[in-house]
């Protein structure tokens, strides 16, 4: 008996192969995850196309992911050497002192490259490094009135960015009062850096040594500066940038691309970095599925 039926199913099986009757099995629909972050935002890298939306237009303190702007700005500028020296200034350093903030060490009197500055800021968050591009790329007769300047030409770039509910009145995501994004205006903004090779080369980067020149002209050799994002690698993660501060809490503009697909996002306001990188990671994973 057991025989017999098994050869009906093969026959019937075979009938319905030759006649091109069977068709693929629906896909199974793909569950919309549940993140902690108090905003989020994903996209299809590739169309645009929205695949996940949490309060994504609610305005939120952006802390160091501001620094995507930094860098954006600074690689639009016509005639970009990236192999010009800047002299840190002394200014640079009483702000990370009077700040208390992110710093990748970099030393007053030193010459340090653009492009080592740009990776000094995306992967140690330094706002020595942000600084120090912000008054380089500003105009003006002081520093405080270059940085002013730069500032304005990261507003004057999210509006042609159509980032509508985006203002930024810092260089490194240290708030003056008024300085915030929201998950979809940041995720347009990363879309837009992520076309750059040179900012996509830095922000994958999990590790880099720059080679500053000293006031005395010799080499100085600075520490590794270590990619905050530790999501790097997984599941084809390139990027972007971290953020994190009392206020802001815990944030990160993402990008990733696996076989074909490639996914763009933000989550802003998670309550801590191990629910941050859990967020991520199910969206990253959500979007593969939703694209293919």
């Amino acid at each position: 008996m057991r025989v017999r039926r098994a050869a009906a199913v093969v026959l019937t099986t075979g009938a319905v192969f030759a006649t091109g009757a069977l068709t693929a099995a629906p896909a199974q629909a793909v569950t919309t995850p549940s993140i902690n972050a108090k905003g989020g935002f994903l996209m299809n890298g590739a169309t645009g196309a929205t695949l996940f939306k949490k309060t994504a237009d609610t305005k939120r303190l952006t802390a160091s992911t501001t620094k995507v702007m930094t860098a954006k700005v600074v690689l639009s500028q016509s005639n970009l050497n990236l192999d010009t020296k800047v002299t840190i200034k002394k200014e640079v350093s009483n702000y990370i002192v009077s700040k208390g903030a992110s710093s990748a060490n970099l030393i007053v009197g030193d010459k340090v490259t653009v492009r080592q500055l740009l990776y000094g800021m995306m992967l140690k968050s330094g706002c020595d490094a942000a600084m120090t591009l912000a008054d380089k790329y500003g105009t003006g007769s002081t520093v405080n009135a270059r940085v002013k300047s730069f500032i304005g030409k990261m507003n004057t770039m999210a509006k042609s960015l159509d980032m509508t509910n985006t203002h930024f009145d810092s260089f490194d995501g240290i708030s003056n009062g008024s300085n915030y994004s929201t998950p979809r205006d940041l995720t347009k903004l990363a879309r837009s850096a992520m076309k750059s090779s040179t900012f996509k080369t830095i922000v994958k980067t999990k590790s880099y040594t720059a080679k500053t020149i000293t006031k005395t002209g010799s080499t100085r050799t600075m520490a590794a500066w270590k990619n905050t994002n530790t999501l790097l690698g997984w599941n084809g993660t390139l990027g972007v940038k971290t953020g994190s501060g009392s206020e802001a809490k815990y944030c990160l503009v993402f990008a990733a691309t696996l076989n074909g697909e490639s996914v763009i996002g933000t989550v802003l306001t998670a309550s801590s970095e191990a629910n941050r990188t859990a967020d991520v990671k199910k969206l990253i994973t959500y979007g593969y599925a939703k694209i293919s």
